[in-house]
């Protein structure tokens, strides 16, 4: 199935590692270019390599910024000019309850995900309405519809954007431009093990059992899972979804 994207231009925030990396190949597979957003160079350096050895003729360009600061969001918005699709991914909201997370981490975490998607998607919705064109796709959670006392400042992080997801993809069609979501749940990547960990310390007062904790029934998923996921949801074959944000957890949030 043609998907329609050959020749967009997509910016990935969080495009290094992980989810964001994924998506980064799968699109290109599929002919589009690509604009990375990471903290690091290193780490951008290595995505962009891996993406050009996986994928023949891959345009990759690669831009380092902290998305936590509001003047290193609008900045990367100029650099990258004209753009077809916008994918926030960019931030991990650290584990806890609500006594060890205090004030100042739940206020940084939030400066990054929950502020870093609400001011890119005020910026980037803006232009893409101008246009008459545009599909902006936020990478949450399943913390949003499946919240645990153990995850409290992601579960009310990300229920947070699944209704900034909803509220501006609602009306969005009106003007050409899609906003969707998905909610990935547990997935095998670094983030698992850092999850993982906390939930191990405070179950049983040491990281070094967290392995104990990984699922079986369903397993974790694969970031290719959720690539596709994606790839498919900001296609033109996806044009009448907005508003929209799907769970991809094997079923387990709703159990």
């Amino acid at each position: 199935m043609d998907l329609g994207l050959n020749g967009k231009r997509v910016v990935i925030t969080g495009g290094s590692k992980g989810i964001g990396l994924g998506c980064a190949v799968s699109l290109a597979i599929e002919g589009c270019s690509l604009h990375l957003a990471a903290r690091g160079q290193r780490a951008l350096n290595e995505a962009k390599e891996l993406i050009e050895k996986t994928v023949q003729n891959a345009k990759v360009t690669t831009h380092v910024c902290d998305l936590a600061k509001s003047q290193e969001q609008s900045a990367l918005v100029d650099a990258v000019g004209e753009i077809d699709i916008w994918i926030n991914n960019a931030g991990a909201i650290p584990a806890g309850d609500i006594w060890t997370v205090d004030e100042a981490t739940w206020r940084n975490a939030w400066d990054l995900k929950v502020f870093g998607y609400i001011n890119l998607c005020r910026e980037v919705y803006a232009g893409m309405v101008d246009r008459g064109d545009g599909v902006i796709l936020n990478i949450i959670g399943a913390a949003a519809v499946r919240p645990q006392p153990s995850y409290i400042a992601g579960a009310a992080g990300n229920s947070g954007l699944v209704g900034l997801t909803a509220a501006l993809g609602s009306r969005s069609l009106d003007h050409n431009v899609r906003v969707l979501a998905i909610n990935p749940g547990l997935i095998v990547t670094d983030r698992m093990g850092d999850i993982l960990r906390q939930e191990s310390l405070d179950k049983f007062g040491t990281e070094g059992r967290w392995e104990e904790l990984i699922p079986t029934d369903p397993p974790p998923g694969s970031v290719e899972q959720c690539a596709n996921v994606v790839t498919f949801f900001v296609s033109p074959r996806a044009s009448h979804i907005s508003g929209t944000t799907l769970t991809v957890d094997g079923g387990a949030s709703a159990r």
